[in-house]
């Protein structure tokens, strides 16, 4: 069933909309082979972050960005982290001992929260013992919340009523609004689950010129180049279009954006404290958002 969406045109009373924000630091696996992060570009990126409100840090156990960050934080701090586990597949007790050097390299004592990297990994066989672990990291008051990062076909709210996480990941976006218009954000809000929501520039399909395109996305029929025409119609900048939907969806506490440099986040704040367009965002969803799967890692565009 398809519930309506109602779009709330301001963001919490008090808290302006960069304090929503989480910020992913993207490195060379999200921006080609070439993309190397110095130091000085993430000092400046997270200086930019702090000026700016930005109060959350998403990170994961690749690259070097964890150590990076750890060099680079402003003092004092203003960030709570988030990291995510590495796989389940290399078993429990890899994972509790990565979740412990992810806050070692970045020299923290505790987390906020420590993320499920994925939701199969809480279908396994392992899916009980994992969470148990977790929990006992909690505990120990390394950190302050658990959750999952999921996809809409994981079945997010079955996993919500057998785990009662504090935290659940989903993607969302102006091209894939299955989360908001199915009822899955809400419902998850009901079962005391906070709500991210990442992927918010569909992995950067809304900034892609049609050539750049991925061929599957071209040839679909899956009518990005209708919600890019509609966008550019009304006059909607598109990273402004899309910040605007997500900060202001019903129930999502934090909204993850994926950048690599001080530049790119200042885009992203004045984006975000732009006023929001007035738009059908129904009519710019997907017939078929699942295409969106194979599009590559939630970027923003440098040209953006």
């Amino acid at each position: 069933m398809v519930r309506p969406v109602t779009f709330q045109a301001q963001t919490r009373t008090g808290a302006g909309p960069a304090s929503r924000l989480a910020l992913n630091v993207l490195g060379a696996p999200a921006r080609g082979a070439g993309a190397v992060l110095r130091e000085d570009s993430v000092r400046a990126l997270l200086r930019t972050a702090a000026d700016g409100g930005v109060g959350l840090v998403s990170a994961r156990p690749i690259s070097d960005i964890e150590r990076l960050l750890g060099q680079c934080w402003p003092f004092p701090s203003p960030f709570r982290v988030t990291v995510r586990t590495v796989s389940a597949s290399e078993g429990v007790d890899r994972v509790e001992a990565r979740a412990r050097r992810s806050l070692e390299r970045m020299g923290l004592p505790r987390g906020d929260a420590v993320m499920v990297a994925s939701a199969g990994d809480l279908a396994g066989a392992d899916g009980r013992a994992l969470w148990d672990r977790l929990e006992r990291l909690k505990d120990m008051g390394l950190f302050r919340r658990i959750g999952v990062c999921a996809r809409v076909e994981d079945g997010p709210e079955l996993l919500a009523r057998r785990f009662r996480p504090d935290v659940v990941e989903l993607p969302c976006n102006l091209l894939d609004q299955r989360a908001a218009t199915s009822g899955l954000i809400a419902g998850l809000a009901d079962h005391g689950s906070a709500v991210h929501v990442r992927s918010v520039f569909a992995g950067g399909v809304l900034f892609a010129a049609r050539e750049d395109l991925p061929a599957h996305l071209v040839q679909s029929g899956s009518g990005v180049s209708r919600a890019r025409r509609s966008l550019a119609e009304n006059r909607a900048d598109p990273m402004q279009a899309a910040l605007a939907y997500a900060l202001n969806l019903p129930g999502v506490e934090s909204v993850v954006a994926g950048v690599a440099s001080a530049a790119e986040l200042r885009a992203v704040l004045a984006a975000a404290h732009a006023p929001a367009p007035a738009l059908d965002w129904s009519a710019l969803a997907l017939d078929d958002p699942a295409t969106l799967s194979a599009a590559g890692p939630s970027a923003v565009s440098s040209a953006a």
